[in-house]
């Protein structure tokens, strides 16, 4: 089990650093391709196997894409009324969700799924 955690410790940092160091760059491109204010939506868009347009910029409107998940899994897409995020991983119970406008950055870190309105199988992996 301590393997498995630091592992997932490793993994975690490692993607912590490489956003960080990628961040600069991402805001220059995102600055120049219409990304709106409230932008998880528009990031997700993004994360999927095709993006399913403009109207998912809206974190809401994840609620009807793909197909009912009946619950969080690694690999869903989770929605509440205003955020949007794909679920990661779990560690120590609780669902590590990856979602972009977290904190105005790309973040992967542990959220509570209290307020959720639907969990979501994507069409296509991502």
């Amino acid at each position: 089990m301590r393997k498995l955690l630091a592992a997932v410790a490793v993994l975690l940092a490692f993607a912590s650093t490489a956003e960080a160091r990628g961040r600069h760059h991402h805001h220059r491109h995102y600055a120049h391709s219409g990304r709106p204010a409230a932008w998880c939506g528009w990031f997700m868009r993004t994360q999927v196997g095709s993006d399913p347009g403009p109207q998912f910029n809206l974190a809401r409107s994840w609620a009807s894409y793909g197909s009912n998940a009946g619950g969080p899994s690694v690999g869903t897409i989770v929605v509440w009324r205003h955020h949007v995020g794909k679920i990661v991983g779990q560690e120590n119970g609780q669902w590590i969700v990856q979602s972009g406008n977290d904190g105005h950055a790309v973040r992967t870190r542990p959220r509570s799924l209290a307020g959720a309105i639907a969990f979501r199988n994507a069409y296509a992996s991502f």
